[in-house]
């Protein structure tokens, strides 16, 4: 966040100056804010009228070099050196570091043997400095140097100006993925409703489980009482069962001597 919030500001400058001045007196401006350190978008500065009045003059030039920054690599510039303004070495490095920024955007997972070639450097060794140094130190660019397998893997790029035409496809992309979002939007609170009936679905026959579990207690308890109380009637009739100490109280007969 706080390099994008200087960069605004960079960029708010070069605009402020860039409408003060035209023709040749651009050209100064224009190898400043190429060269900057903490500039990598140039689009707001390409869209000021000053600027853009420069096309079809003899100082289109500067112009063009503010299109290469802003879309090009640095092969772009070497394919036409001989049109362009020669590069000086912080405007090399500029370029180099947006040349980067171009390859992340189509691949996660830059092979060294392509990034040497693109950028110019001379060996393993120069590339892993020049990524280390120049590009993840200054915040454009995140990742993982892969010795081993002889690549750079992506974890983060900082965007550059959308090229001409690109708008387009950018607002198609956003416009797809907004759909994407919307319908898993739906799904997802479909299957929360979904979850919440079941739990409801769950409560109600866990409250039917236990209404039906407190009738069985209950039903078992009164039959229990009324077993209770049908044995205790059994015991307590009259003449049902003979009082033992009654019974040897009561005179006993003595037999006759026949039938001793």
């Amino acid at each position: 966040m706080e390099i994008e919030q200087k960069q605004e500001e960079v960029i708010d400058h070069f605009v402020k100056q860039a409408s003060s001045l035209d023709g040749s007196a651009l050209g100064p401006l224009v190898a400043e804010a190429t060269s900057h350190p903490a500039l990598f978008a140039f689009s707001e500065i390409i869209a000021v009228p000053n600027i853009l009045q420069l096309e079809g003059t003899e100082n289109s030039v500067y112009l063009d070099l503010l299109r290469l920054f802003a879309h090009g690599t640095w092969s772009d510039y070497k394919s036409d050196a001989s049109r362009l303004p020669q590069l000086v070495p912080d405007q090399v490095l500029k370029l180099k570091q947006l040349t980067v920024l171009t390859l992340a955007e189509t691949n996660k997972v830059l092979p060294y043997d392509q990034l040497i070639q693109e950028l110019d450097v001379i060996n393993v060794r120069g590339l892993e400095d020049f990524l280390i140094n120049e590009c993840m130190y200054s915040g454009i660019i995140r990742g993982k140097l892969d010795q081993l397998r002889k690549c750079f893997e992506v974890q983060f790029a900082a965007g550059r100006d959308p090229r001409p035409g690109q708008l387009g496809s950018m607002i198609q992309t956003l416009s797809n993925w907004l759909d994407t979002s919307n319908n898993l939007l739906i799904s997802i609170q479909e299957k929360i409703k979904w979850a919440d009936a079941m739990t409801e679905v769950a409560k109600e026959h866990k409250r039917e489980v236990e209404n039906r579990v407190e009738e069985v207690k209950k039903s078992i308890s009164m039959k229990a009482d009324v077993d209770l109380r049908g044995h205790e009637e059994t015991y307590s009739e009259p003449g049902g069962v003979m009082d033992y100490e009654e019974d040897r109280s009561r005179p006993k007969r003595r037999r006759h001597p026949i039938y001793r």
